[in-house]
């Protein structure tokens, strides 16, 4: 019997395609869980910190997400922004794969940006 992993169960792996972002609500928290060019998953804060726009709607390329709002891009490892005008990080959160199961944990802030409550 396995310990169950941290976090809300949110999809299934298949659910998402490589270079695609799913959004999901964890309670009212918006979440862009990504599968990046090599397969791997990833959750952010949704919404870009330039504006009030969802992440999860722009493209995914390499280890990065575009905001089809401005162009500003976020590394889906670290949130930093890689392009201007956003200046300041997205939350990155824990990943759990279990099996296919995605699991996040929005308690579980890796990357130390501020979370903020819509």
């Amino acid at each position: 019997m396995s310990d169950k992993p941290q976090g809300e169960l949110v999809c299934n792996a298949n659910d998402i395609k490589v270079k695609q972002a799913l959004r999901i609500l964890i309670g009212d928290y918006p979440v862009a869980v990504v599968r990046d060019s090599m397969g791997e998953i990833h959750a952010i804060g949704d919404t870009c910190s330039h504006a009030d726009i969802s992440l999860s709607e722009g493209e995914v390329e390499g280890c990065a997400i575009e905001c089809w709002g401005h162009g500003s891009q976020f590394d889906l490892r670290s949130g930093q922004p890689l392009q201007l005008p956003a200046y300041e990080p997205v939350p990155v959160f824990a990943v759990t794969l279990d099996g296919d199961d995605v699991y996040v944990d929005v308690s579980n802030v890796v990357n130390g940006a501020p979370v903020h409550n819509y």
